[in-house]
């Protein structure tokens, strides 16, 4: 289960945690994000050639929690109904489109930093256990799971190389754990269902709110304190760079600037464990 960030903990009338509580609240709606993109066929590809172990996948979501029959359906039918996604359901969705991201089949993708001779080292492909191969980097870039032509493809490698997240000073492109796989997978989904630039980028800030609620719910609250601009209106593109999204970005240009303001306590950054 996701640990909750200090501020559900403190008193909600103190001025940060108020303000927290405002801001999370827009960047964490509480019906959930509704996607424009579905899963379609993909995650049913990706449990019949191997690259999902349906029996290891149901015992790792039996443990979180949640209802069996939810990932019974993902994992044997295809799905046309676009991602409802939820802080309830965020880490199942990571676990879904993380194989897909490691393993749909790319000519970018020879290019990738990933593809090397460290390719099995990698938390997004060592740490992939949940296949019938018993380390990840067997799949990578290896089905062709979700097709794209070139505009699509070249649109998905042109969003991954300017996709940060907090847990990591890497791009989306260079996919060294479960998040930035994860995120390649999203993209690539839209591509493929004729989801734009600017829909594709707002796709991947939404879902990366639900997978590091904390670091976003900071973002959205620097950008309302610094810069006095309402989360709904700040750019996916800006959030989503590596001056606020990376690591090392986060910690300079949100973590600190709300830390002399004594709006955040300090941290020791984010982990790539969903």
């Amino acid at each position: 289960m996701l640990a909750l960030p200090w501020f559900a903990l403190a008193e909600p009338n103190t001025d940060a945690a108020r303000m927290h509580h405002e801001m999370a609240a827009q960047v964490l709606p509480a019906n959930g994000y509704q996607s424009k993109v579905a899963l379609g066929g993909s995650v049913v590809a990706l449990t019949r050639t191997g690259v999902i172990d349906r029996k290891k996948l149901e015992t790792l979501y039996a443990e979180g929690g949640g209802d069996p029959r939810d990932l019974a359906q993902l994992l044997g039918q295809p799905s046309f109904r676009p991602i409802l996604l939820s802080a309830t359901n965020a880490r199942l969705y990571v676990n879904l489109l993380w194989p897909l991201g490691l393993a749909n089949r790319m000519a970018g993708n020879k290019a990738s930093p990933l593809n090397g001779p460290d390719l099995p080292n990698y938390a997004s492909t060592g740490g992939w256990t949940l296949g019938r191969q018993r380390n990840g980097a067997a799949y990578f870039n290896a089905l062709p799971i979700v097709p794209l032509s070139s505009e699509q493809e070249a649109l998905v490698i042109r969003v991954a190389q300017h996709t940060f997240r907090p847990c990591c000073n890497n791009s989306s492109f260079f996919q060294d754990c479960n998040h930035g796989s994860a995120l390649l997978g999203l993209l690539a989904l839209g591509a493929s269902q004729g989801l734009g630039e600017d829909d594709l980028y707002r796709e991947a800030l939404a879902f990366n709110a639900f997978w590091f609620p904390e670091h976003y719910t900071h973002i959205a609250l620097y950008f309302k304190v610094v810069d006095g601009i309402d989360w709904r209106k700040v750019d996916a593109r800006t959030a989503l760079s590596a001056n606020f999204s990376s690591a090392s970005g986060m910690q300079a240009n949100v973590s600190r600037p709300l830390q002399r303001r004594g709006l955040v306590p300090a941290q020791s950054g984010s982990q790539c464990s969903a």
